[in-house]
This record gives C-alpha cells, sequence and structure tokens, in this order.
C-alpha cells in the first residue's frame, strides 16, 4: 500500500505543475489567483506569445504600408515610361509630317516666298500694331456660334432658364462637367453642367459646348439621347438638359466601379447582348447617314445609356463633328484611348469609319463579357502607343463553336488597320439583324423541344 500509495503521489508530483503535498486532514493552504496565475509556467508562457504576437504584428504594419508605396512607385514609373514613349512617338511622326510640309513648299516654290517675306510681313504687324487699337476682349455671351443656337432654342422651345430647373444628387462627373438628377416643369431629368473653369481654360470652349447642343438638338431617333432643352448662359449656366436614365452599357455589363477581372454582376444572355450591339449600330447607322455626317468620336460603354426597357441610348456629344461630303477630319487625339482608332491616335486624318472602330471594341466586349484589353494589364497609354503601331487588339472569344463564327468576322473586320476596309454601320446593323434572328430560331427550337 505504501508503495502504491509512493507512486500515484510521484506521478501526481511529474504531471500535475499546481499538485502541493498536505498533511491528510489539513486542508490545504490557500494562495491569492493574482499569485497563482503569476507563478504559472502556462500564463508566462502565454504572456510571452502574446508578447510577440502583439510585436509581430506592430512590425507588419508598416512593412505592408512600404509594400503599398513601393507598388504605387512602381505603377507610377510604368506609366511615365509608357507616356514618354508614346510622346517619342508623337514627337517623330510629327518631324516627318513637318519635312513633308518644307518638301512640298520648296517643290512649289512657296518656301522662297515665305523666306523673302518673312522681314516684309514682321516690319507691316509692327506698323499696324502702333496704328491699331487693342481689340476689346470678347463677351461670352455674344460668340457667334452661340448665338445662333440660342435663336433657334428660343425659336423651337427649348431654351430653358436656369431659375426652371431644380438641382438634385450628383449622378455623375467628367473631366469637363457633372451631371445631376434634377426637375423641369415637374419633370425628371438629367443636367449635364459644364465646369466654368472649362471656359476659362479653352478658348474653343463656347464652340464646343454650342456644337454639343446643335448636335443634340437635331437628332430625332429611338436609340439616341433625346434633349429636353439647355442653359445657354455661359460659364455659369452652360447646362444641357436630357431625359434622365440612370444605368449605362457599361453597368449592365460589368456592374459598378472600375475596371476589374473578376464579374461583379452576372453575364446577361449573348442574346441580348447582341440585340444592345445591334441598337448602338442602327443608331450609328442613322448619325453617320444624317447631312451632314455626324461623327461621334468617343463612343464607349459609359457614353451608352439604358432606358427603363432596357433599348440603348447614344449620349455625349461634347466631341461630335459634323463632316461634309468627303471631307476627313485632322484634329488630334479625340476620345478614349481604349476604344480610340489607330489613325486618330496617330494624328492622321479619318474620317467616321473611326466610329466604326470604337464600335468594333465594344462589339468584342459584348461578346466576350471581359474589359478590352484586360488580359494585357497595359495602362491606357500603352495600350494607345500598341494599338497606334497595329500590333494590340483585345482578345477574342475563346469559346470555341459558342459564338456565331460570323460575329467574330464582324468584331475583325471592324477593327481593320485599313480604315477603308471597315465596314458602313448599314452594312453592320444588316449582319447583326440576320445574326439576332439565328439567335431567335435557335431559342424557339429549344423551347419546342422542351
Amino acid at each position: 500500500m505504501n508503495v502504491g500509495g509512493a507512486a500515484q503521489q510521484k506521478k501526481g508530483t511529474l504531471f500535475s505543475p499546481r499538485h502541493s503535498t498536505f498533511v491528510a486532514g489539513t486542508p490545504p493552504a490557500s494562495k491569492p489567483a493574482a499569485t497563482q496565475s503569476s507563478s504559472s509556467p502556462t500564463s508566462c508562457c502565454r504572456g510571452f506569445n502574446d508578447c510577440m504576437i502583439m510585436g509581430s504584428t506592430t512590425t507588419r504594419q508598416p512593412t505592408l504600408k512600404l509594400e503599398q508605396q513601393v507598388a504605387e512607385l512602381e505603377k507610377e514609373v510604368l506609366k511615365q515610361k509608357e507616356l514618354r514613349a508614346m510622346y517619342r512617338m508623337r514627337m517623330e511622326r510629327t518631324q516627318d509630317y513637318l519635312r513633308y510640309c518644307l518638301q512640298i513648299a520648296q517643290e512649289n516654290g512657296f518656301l522662297d516666298i515665305i523666306v523673302n517675306n518673312k522681314d516684309d510681313q514682321q516690319q507691316c504687324l509692327l506698323s499696324s500694331s502702333n496704328i491699331l487699337p487693342s481689340p476689346p476682349p470678347v463677351q461670352m455671351q455674344h460668340h457667334p456660334d452661340l448665338s445662333a443656337v440660342t435663336d433657334l432654342a428660343k425659336t423651337n422651345g427649348w431654351y430653358i432658364e436656369a431659375h426652371e430647373i431644380e438641382l438634385h444628387e450628383k449622378v455623375g462627373q467628367g473631366s469637363t462637367a457633372e451631371i445631376y438628377r434634377a426637375t423641369w416643369r415637374g419633370l425628371e431629368v438629367a443636367v449635364k453642367c459644364i465646369y466654368p473653369d472649362f471656359f476659362d481654360s479653352n478658348e474653343n470652349g463656347i464652340g464646343f459646348f454650342a456644337q454639343e447642343v446643335e448636335t443634340l438638338s437635331r437628332q430625332r431617333h429611338r436609340f439616341v439621347l433625346q434633349l429636353m432643352g439647355a442653359c445657354l448662359d455661359p460659364p455659369n449656366y452652360a447646362w444641357v438638359v436630357t431625359e434622365f436614365l440612370g444605368t449605362t452599357l457599361k453597368e449592365w455589363m460589368h456592374g459598378p466601379g472600375s475596371r476589374r477581372k473578376e464579374r461583379l454582376v452576372p453575364l446577361p444572355p449573348l442574346g441580348e447582348r447582341v440585340a444592345k450591339a445591334l441598337e448602338i449600330a442602327q443608331a450609328m447607322q442613322y448619325l453617320h447617314e444624317h447631312k451632314p455626317v455626324v461623327m461621334h468620336r468617343d463612343l464607349k460603354p459609359s457614353n451608352i445609356f439604358l432606358d427603363d426597357s432596357m433599348h440603348v441610348r447614344i449620349a455625349d456629344f461634347g466631341h461630335a463633328r459634323f463632316l461634309t461630303d468627303g471631307e476627313k477630319a485632322l484634329t488630334g487625339e479625340t476620345g478614349t484611348y481604349v476604344y480610340m482608332a489607330p489613325e486618330v491616335i496617330r494624328s492622321q486624318p479619318y474620317n467616321e469609319k473611326c466610329d466604326v472602330y470604337s464600335f468594333s471594341i465594344i462589339l468584342n466586349e459584348l461578346i466576350t463579357g471581359e474589359h478590352p484589353y484586360i488580359e494585357t494589364d497595359y495602362g491606357p497609354s500603352r495600350i494607345a502607343l500598341e494599338v497606334g503601331e497595329g500590333k494590340l487588339r483585345p482578345a477574342l472569344p475563346k469559346q470555341e463553336g459558342q459564338v456565331d463564327d460570323e460575329l467574330i468576322e464582324l468584331v475583325q473586320l471592324s477593327w481593320d488597320e485599313d480604315a477603308a476596309r471597315r465596314p458602313s454601320f448599314a452594312t453592320i446593323t444588316c449582319r447583326l439583324r440576320a445574326i439576332q434572328s439565328r439567335f431567335v430560331d435557335a431559342l424557339q427550337l429549344l423551347s419546342l423541344k422542351d
């Protein structure tokens, strides 16, 4: 018994750290809880571990911040490199164009006339500056383009006074304007308010504003945004009032927010996406067959709205331009890099086929359900550089057999490097209508089988 008791006592001593011997019949000596806790080896280990965890957490936080700063700096360096390369390319092309102009001038005898008459012209300018008084400052309200548009608005009943409009919350913002939901004569409308600074920093700002309003006022099409009226009193009240539409094609496709690889909303069925492409093509066919031709020049999903019935509305004619027959525009880069045609990026003469190129990028985006060039991680400047050199186009659909081959062929033809080979929107509309008809027939067959 004694041996067994001794063994039990020894076992308890080895495996019970808090065990203490006591005389039978005598209660164990009580210790304060604090004393037990402080003297316990497990408590010490636990406290030491807590200190280590806290220390590592404290050390990790600055490290994460530094890593984020380094990543942001690396992105900025890459962006600056892309911009430098693009500006170098522009400079080289400008130099080549100037050499060409000098050669033409020399061959036709203009260069000698310019050089010989340079001194005479300078003397003439100096003498005239001494005689003629300095011209008065130009008043914004009397800009000829704006005056004509104002007369047109008053004659046709769409001139709006600023006090008639009640602005509510801001629903959008761009580089030149803010868009508000508003009320006008009891009707819910959207009001595009051009920044007053836009007119101070841009000498042609009034002309651009007048052109946008005039362009919208001429349009009468189901799939083009409807102009309700305008406040024509820049710089403080340069407001374009249109029907209010809360959803864009970009949000319908990708959800709210900026470009990202992961999908935020379910991808709509392919048949619905093709239907949207057909409506866009119909609207653009209308604009291009207008006399004179209306070039949009900034066609992209965020400039295409959807109404309550989910039909499209082409919007934002701030970069639009009228073209007479056979005319070409030469205004440098106009629009958004990701959707911009290569000839526009290269600052070459271009016509309405630049809109066809932009549409091809949108059509491919509708087919794939992916942002253009999302597979490359390129920034806008790098995309522009590669597209301008003819090296880059967005990735085509990967699901072979699931997308109509004619649809892919139409995309490739519409973004051809040679603008003359791109189809007209009349042709695009015809082909999309045939493709959509096949989708409808296929769905009807499926429903009959079910």
